[in-house]
């Protein structure tokens, strides 16, 4: 079975960060180990107040995941919230190490989370440059919201085109989510030094925060089941799309992940596929 390391947040009762990721890679087979970066009852938006993971105790956690020579079967890694920059260096040496360990290199994905459109920054200024410095370069991928591309490449962005132009000037194969696409559409872009493209649906109000997290699990799956990254991409598309029609349909208060099971595996909502 694929093993995935996910270095990001556990929320108890909200399906957003990496504990929803854990049940988005273990329906597509893959098993997941979480090592949190924070720890929370309920999502922070709702106004909950958890604990960051002190930094030693986070490179404690990792060494044990190392010393169970789990370093050495890892797949996929998939980096995203971090409350603190020790913490963001203690994921880049630990990144380091699994690729050291592994003769077959995994796929790394960093989710470079960071803030979002209106609120802006919504992490330390410390951390934000800690995961532009040490994480982005070290990835393979990152899956960054349109704010935060626009952060990490010092200009704003208000177009798939241009999100496909400052991957590019950052020099990342990106997958950007909360892209701009048709009238009352939103979509995710794909953009690589030779292809780009959007995969784009109709907008929903009051969708559960978390479906960017999905996709990033979601792609992430994708690639290490050996789907190309266009079809990874439109896989994560669907699976978000059903995802959210679903949580509007259910009235449901967060993403229903695990409800949905292998739908998230084998999505059918529809998207647009458009070359960029």
């Amino acid at each position: 079975m694929p093993l995935a390391l996910v270095l990001s947040s556990f929320v108890a009762a909200s399906r957003i960060g990496g504990a929803a990721q854990q049940y988005v890679l273990a329906a597509h087979g893959i098993d997941p180990v979480l090592v949190p970066t924070v720890m929370l009852g309920r999502s922070p938006a709702k106004g909950a107040q958890g604990q960051a993971t002190p930094p030693d105790l986070f490179a404690r956690m990792l060494a044990d995941v190392e010393a169970d020579a789990l370093f050495g079967l890892v797949d996929l890694v998939i980096t995203g919230h971090f409350s603190l920059a020790e913490q963001v260096e203690i994921a880049a040496d630990a990144l380091g190490r699994v690729r050291a360990a592994r003769e077959r290199q995994p796929v790394i994905v960093v989710d470079p989370i960071l803030g979002d459109t209106p609120k802006g920054l919504y992490v330390s200024a410390a951390v934000a440059e800690a995961v532009a410095g040490r994480l982005v370069p070290l990835a393979d991928w990152i899956t960054p919201n349109l704010w935060e591309l626009g952060h990490l490449t010092g200009a704003p962005i208000d177009s798939a085109a241009a999100a496909v132009r400052a991957a590019r000037r950052l020099g990342k194969p990106a997958l950007v989510s909360s892209a701009p696409a048709g009238p009352e559409e939103i979509g995710l872009v794909l953009a690589l030094a030779d292809e780009a493209v959007l995969f784009a649906h109709p907008r929903l109000d009051q969708v559960p925060n978390g479906t960017g997290d999905l996709v990033t699990a979601s792609f992430g799956a994708g690639l290490v089941q050996g789907l190309t990254p266009s079809a990874a991409a439109e896989r994560a598309a669907r699976a978000a799309r059903e995802t959210a029609q679903a949580a509007q349909d259910w009235r449901a208060p967060e993403l229903p992940i695990v409800a949905l099971g292998q739908r998230l595996v084998r999505p059918q909502a529809v998207v647009r596929v458009e070359v960029l």
